[in-house]
């Protein structure tokens, strides 16, 4: 059996990816930072269906407690790495604050687990980023998000010809709008109408539909499929 290691997987996108990596058969390690019970529900979940699942607490922009997450998932044969997080507004009203917050949250993270990846997955395994949308759709407001997602994507790319003579592929995920609590609910009123009316396929996406397209890059059918960034909008970008 194959054991996964998903970051960020107590909800969300995150939660999505270890349920489809857990249905196609591999043990998953559901990390989360401080909703253990949230955790716990996405391992009964798993476990429900007929899958194997432990929900392991690190924070993974701490290097210490990355190391002590994939120790506790021992041998990994997929990493997806889904931290993140997003602040927007005009490039020339951002703070020298918000610049260090956003690189070290995100960038810094991304580099940290990139890197302990190289080093801990098992030949013939699969790296996953998940990155954003933002990183081409470049607009107004999103400069200093999208740089740090965007510094993500680039390392996939050159990590993917490091590793390849080991049979590891190594990409990275753009997703769209999503239908998160952190969009619905949170993001500004009438923002899914508006990302609607802009997506080919007339929705946005749902958690399992990025599952999916990790699920795919992730299993056999994968193998031939490496440093690339997937644009997974339904068309909108």
């Amino acid at each position: 059996m194959r054991t996964a290691i998903v970051t960020g997987s107590s909800r969300g996108i995150g939660r999505a990816i270890a349920e489809r990596l857990a249905a196609d058969g591999a043990r998953v390690v559901v990390n989360y930072r401080d909703d253990a019970e949230a955790a716990a529900k996405v391992v009964r979940s798993i476990e429900e269906r007929g899958g194997e699942a432990v929900a392991v607490r690190a924070d993974v922009t701490d290097l210490a407690q990355l190391r002590r997450l994939f120790d506790a998932a021992g041998e990994v044969d997929v990493f997806v790495s889904n931290v993140g997080v997003a602040r927007f507004g005009p490039l020339a009203e951002v703070t020298d604050e918000q610049y260090d917050f956003l690189f070290e949250t995100n960038t810094r993270s991304t580099f940290y687990a990139l890197r302990e990846a190289a080093r801990r997955v098992r030949d013939h395994g699969r790296i996953v980023v998940i990155s954003s949308a933002v990183v081409v759709t470049n607009r107004p407001g999103t400069a200093l998000y999208a740089a740090t997602k965007a510094a993500g994507d680039q390392l996939v790319k050159v990590l993917a010809k490091e590793l390849g003579a080991r049979g590891i592929t190594v990409n990275s995920v753009l997703p769209g709008a999503v239908r998160t609590d952190a969009l619905v609910a949170d993001g500004p009123p009438g923002v899914v109408e508006r990302t609607i009316a802009q997506v080919p396929l007339g929705r946005i996406a749902e958690p399992s539909d990025i599952a999916d397209v990790v699920g795919f890059l992730a299993s056999p059918d994968g193998r031939w499929i490496t440093a690339q960034t997937l644009h997974a909008g339904g068309g909108q970008f």
